[in-house]
Formats: structure tokens, C-alpha cells, sequence
């Protein structure tokens, strides 16, 4: 148990949405009227972060740190984990990515600042609140972690309207609009409200609810043709226009959001054991994983590309997991980097009401030989040769069938 009386000085991890709103007050009331020093990355939430250094000190924090963290955001931690198609159950892992940057950031702070304690607003059934706090033990080893909703008596999202309103903070929703939502460059989640029952259909087309994307319905009807580069697996240029990742990835989410790209509504069972229901945008995100997919079709050999799905499904689970900061993690982005040395070329796809269709790839390392793989005659592959190589691949069927048939075994 903490001694409160000797936290004198406290970074808090802030959005400035309802948890960290209330947390600030409730922090001051029941720890001694510590110092409260605010830290929001900004990994391209956009106008949430509008107004927040004000909000903050007039709810109690004596500063505000407001860190930009999106190229960091994008460079480091999404781009190598895109390298290696990772996901978990189809989750681009929008969340994920973003909470070690931020929580970086944030002990380098406390350490700065001479904190006692860092504290987060991430609910006891939620995964964030492994990865705040795993990414703090990994940093500052001995630095105490305060979790508001793991000790307050507030036991909802209804009831933390109801203190904030009593303690006079500023909300920007309301009772009927407060979906649980998480934003910043790559993605959009939401939770809650009607979307916890799975048999609701989300409400695509209702005004406001999406806000990177629009319904497949209401995308248009013609298809959209978009061409991606990458280098060495980096996705570098759309169209022809070089980019760096904060404007590419800015400009491939307009493109897929007008085209209704990248929504997923699935159930997903998390770390801390639940099923969960959540409905995801990322219409950018779901143009580079896809463009990246095909282009590795024709730069990496079987083996090596056979190999790295396993270990993209690994890596999709540690850092869903709240496991970034382990060996595992920086032995898994070692061995992607090796594969990505000839995922070089073009990608072309076709946006079409929400659907991705490859449109055509290129490459100067293409693995695909025309001349091998033509149905039409050829001089490079003499098809003869294949019965020889089937008697020594099958041989072991062959001598596992004679066993049984020996011994009366159907």
C-alpha cells in the first residue's frame, strides 16, 4: 500500500477526456492535495487535444506537457509491426501501438520532474492499464503506479458524469453520446452504449457516429485507384509523391475513409480475460497492411514468408499483450527487418465501397518469373522431372502405407 502522505508529486498520463478529467480532482481530494503534473502525447488525436493545457490547470494540475509523438508514433512502433503483418484476431492494433510511446514519454517525465507515483485513468477490466503500467515497469522499475478505478468508488461511466459535473469539470459529451472511444493517426475505436450487445448492428450511417470513414454505402460509386511505394518494406510515397509517415498516413486515411475502407466489428477477447465488442477505423492502416501483404508476395521466398506469418501472429499477441518491452518483441522486429531487405515496388489498389482489390504489383526483386510459371510452352521447366521428384517426396507415404497394409492396419 502507498503512504499517501509522502506522494507529493504526481504525472498523470492525460487525454483530457471523462476518466483523466475526473482523475485530477479525485487525485487532489484523496492524496493529500498533491502536485499534479499532466502529460498528453499527441499521436494525432486532432482537435481532442484543443484547449487541453487550459482544461488541465483548471481542473488542478499545476502544468502541462503536451509531447508530439506522432512521427515517433508511426516510425517506431507501427510501421516495424507492419513490416511484419502484425494483428491480433484481425485488430490492426491501433491502441496497442500507441500506449508504449506515450507511457515512454511519460516516465521520462516523472523522472524528470522528481515524481513519486504516475498514475493513468485505464479501467480494471480494460488492456490498457496492463500496458501503462508493464511499459512503466520496464523504464522506471521502481516507480508506484496509482489506478483510480482500481480504488475509487465510482463504478461507471454514468457515475464519473455525475462527479465531474459535481466538481464543475468540463465535458465535451453527454449521457446519450458516450461511447468509450480511443483516437490518434491510425486508427478510431469505439465501445459501449449499444455496441455491447453483438446482435446491434453498428450504426454506420447514423450522423457523427463515424469520424475517419463513411458507411460502404455511402462511399461512391466509382472505385478509386490508389498507388503505394515502399522501400525495404517502408511505405514511402502515394502516387508518385513522396512522403514522410505523418502525411502518408494522413493522406491514405482521407483516401480510405472517403471509400469506406478499414472498419472491422468484432468480439475480441482480451488480455485481462473478457470478450470484448469493438468497432474499429482505420482506413489508412488498412490500405498499408494490405498494399505490404501483396507486394510480399512477390519479394519473399516461401519459407522466409511462411515463417514470418507465425511470427507476426506472435508478435500481433505480445503487443496486444502489453509484452513491447520484451526481448521477444525486439528479437521478433530483428528478424522482420532481416526479410524486408528486397520489399522494394509499387502497389496499385482498388478502393471500392469499403473493399481493398489488388490492382497490380511491381518489383525490381520480384521473386515471380514469368517464363517458370506460364501455362504455355516453355524451355526453363521440363515438367518430366516432377515424377521423380513426387517418388522421393511421397516416399515416406508410400513406405508408411506398406507398414499398415503388412500388418492387417486399414
Amino acid at each position: 500500500m502507498l503512504d499517501k502522505s509522502k506522494i507529493k508529486k504526481i504525472v498523470l498520463a492525460y487525454s483530457g477526456g471523462l476518466d483523466t478529467s475526473v482523475i485530477i480532482p479525485w487525485l487532489k481530494e484523496n492524496y493529500n492535495d498533491p502536485e499534479i503534473i499532466a502529460v498528453s502525447g499527441n499521436v494525432g488525436q486532432g482537435g481532442e487535444l484543443d484547449g487541453l493545457e487550459e482544461k488541465a490547470v483548471k481542473t488542478g494540475a499545476s502544468k502541462i506537457y503536451v509531447e508530439d509523438l506522432t512521427k515517433e508514433f508511426l516510425d517506431d512502433y507501427v510501421f516495424p509491426c507492419m513490416q511484419a503483418g502484425a494483428k491480433y484476431e484481425e485488430y490492426l492494433l491501433g491502441t496497442a501501438y500507441a500506449r508504449p510511446v506515450i507511457a515512454k514519454r511519460i516516465a521520462e517525465i516523472a523522472a524528470k520532474e522528481g515524481a513519486q507515483a504516475i498514475c493513468h485513468g485505464c479501467t480494471g477490466k480494460g488492456n490498457d492499464q496492463v500496458r501503462f503500467e508493464l511499459a512503466v515497469k520496464a523504464l522506471l522499475p521502481d516507480m508506484p503506479v496509482i489506478a483510480p478505478w482500481r480504488e475509487w468508488e465510482i463504478k461507471s461511466r454514468s457515475e464519473e458524469i455525475e462527479y465531474a459535473e459535481a466538481h464543475n469539470v468540463p465535458l465535451k459529451i453527454s449521457r446519450e453520446t458516450n461511447y468509450s472511444k480511443d483516437k490518434n493517426i491510425w486508427h478510431l475505436s469505439h465501445e459501449g452504449l449499444d455496441l455491447e450487445d453483438p446482435a446491434n448492428e453498428p450504426q454506420y450511417n447514423k450522423p457523427g457516429f463515424l469520424e475517419m470513414s463513411v458507411s460502404p454505402e455511402a462511399a461512391p460509386d466509382k472505385p478509386t485507384y490508389v498507388k503505394l511505394h515502399f522501400e525495404k518494406g517502408v511505405p514511402t510515397a502515394v502516387d508518385g509523391e513522396k512522403l514522410d509517415s505523418v502525411a502518408l498516413v494522413t493522406k491514405l486515411n482521407k483516401l480510405g475513409g472517403e471509400n469506406g475502407v478499414g472498419l472491422l466489428d468484432i468480439v475480441e477477447n482480451r488480455l485481462v480475460g473478457m470478450k470484448s465488442r469493438g468497432l474499429y477505423e482505420t482506413p489508412g492502416g488498412a490500405i498499408i497492411y494490405k498494399a505490404h501483404e501483396v507486394l510480399e508476395t512477390i519479394t519473399l521466398d516461401k519459407e522466409t514468408a511462411h515463417c514470418k506469418a507465425l511470427m507476426a501472429q506472435k508478435l500481433g499477441e505480445i503487443v496486444y499483450n502489453a509484452q513491447w518491452f520484451s526481448p521477444l518483441t525486439k528479437a521478433i522486429l530483428a528478424f522482420v527487418k532481416s526479410t524486408q531487405e528486397f520489399v522494394t515496388g509499387d502497389v496499385t489498389l482498388k478502393l471500392y465501397k469499403g473493399n481493398m482489390i489488388n490492382a497490380g504489383v511491381e518489383s525490381p526483386y520480384s521473386l515471380y518469373d514469368p517464363e517458370i510459371a506460364t501455362f504455355d510452352e516453355d524451355d526453363v521447366y521440363d515438367q518430366a522431372q516432377s515424377a521423380g521428384f513426387i517418388n522421393l517426396y511421397g516416399l515416406p507415404t508410400r513406405v508408411y502405407a506398406k507398414m499398415k497394409a503388412k500388418n492387417g492396419i486399414k
